[in-house]
């Protein structure tokens, strides 16, 4: 009796790893099955930014082109406040399952620079870039006096601080302005009125002096005669509006371009984020959407996959480190 039980107990304990093991095997199967299925349902794609702006705006024509793509629902989902660091720690957090995704711009990186967080896109699963911008401008309402950036350097240095620029603090404008401090040697007073939305609110009821923004974001604006564009800080002249000089013809050495891209959880599957690429890259290279970009917010369609995203981001880190003496 005491041998045939032995002989039960050593054949249970011999199992029970193999059972173990095909138990992890099954389980492994079906989440991989299920990453495989990707997309099941609507899909929240989280912008750190209100409603209006050039951020939102671009996820919006982009997440038209995605629900084509990926056969569900594409929802833009608005998260903003704290430089935009409530939207992206949200993604952070979230379930690493492929349907809360981040869609943001520089302002991660600087929130990290700037001592806001202590994460960056490092810490989470680059999904590929999507939209390049070389419309960085500065405006200014179309009554006062300053023409371009020249104008506003010299009332700055017979006055400091007395002209007023809108950001939102940790912001791409807020870097913005501080190369241009650098590079100018001057010293504007900074006006915290959040983002791209506010501060185009803020310009028009005679609020602020200057704003930082995308020349697509305010063109109308231009056209009415409300605003007028300072300058814009692109490599050289935009030929969508030609008559506004770059900061750098008028002797101030800033350059800067605005970009866009979708980033993951951590630890979301790689089938996943490879399904999502896919689609980024067909819509991305679709005319339609290049046209309709263009033609909304005068970005250039540019894709890039998660690697070269990845390396991309790394190189702009740098140079804003460079530029805050990080």
């Amino acid at each position: 009796m005491m041998k045939r039980l032995l002989i039960v107990l050593l054949i249970t304990a011999l199992a029970a790893p193999l059972m173990f093991a095909n138990g992890e095997a099954e389980q492994g199967g079906q989440a991989a099955a299920k990453s495989a299925e990707w997309p099941t349902r609507p899909i929240e794609v989280i912008v750190p930014a209100g409603p209006g702006g050039d951020t939102d705006v671009n996820s919006r024509i982009l997440a038209k082109y995605l629900e084509k793509e990926l056969g569900q629902p594409v929802v833009v989902v608005n998260v903003g406040g704290a430089g935009g660091s409530l939207g992206s720690r949200r993604v952070l957090d979230a379930k690493p399952d492929g349907n809360t995704i981040l869609f943001f711009h520089p302002g991660l990186l600087l929130n990290k620079l700037l001592g806001l967080v202590d994460y960056s896109f490092q810490d989470y699963k680059l999904g590929g870039l999507a939209v390049l911008d070389e419309t960085n401008a500065f405006v200014g309402s179309a009554k006062a006096p300053y023409k371009d950036m020249r104008d506003i350097t010299e009332a700055s240095r017979k006055n400091p601080e007395s002209i007023s620029f809108a950001t939102e603090v940790g912001s791409f404008t807020h870097l913005h302005l501080l190369a241009y401090q650098q590079a100018a040697g001057v010293k504007l007073n900074i006006v915290d009125v959040g983002g791209a939305a506010a501060k185009t609110a803020a310009l028009l009821g005679n609020q602020i002096d200057i704003i930082g923004t995308q020349y697509g974001l305010v063109s109308d604006y231009i056209k009415s005669g409300d605003f007028h564009a300072l300058g814009v800080m692109s490599e050289k002249r935009n030929p969508s509006f030609p008559d506004v000089p770059t900061f750098k013809e008028m002797g101030y050495d800033v350059s800067f371009t605005k970009f866009f891209y979708y980033a993951f959880p951590k630890e979301t599957p790689d089938s996943i984020v490879e399904t999502f690429t896919a689609a980024l890259k067909n819509v991305v290279n679709n005319p339609d959407y290049a046209a309709e970009a263009k033609k909304t917010l005068l970005v250039t369609a540019t894709y890039m996959t998660p690697e070269d995203t990845y390396d991309f981001l790394s190189k702009q880190e740098a140079m804003y480190k460079s530029i805050m003496g990080k």
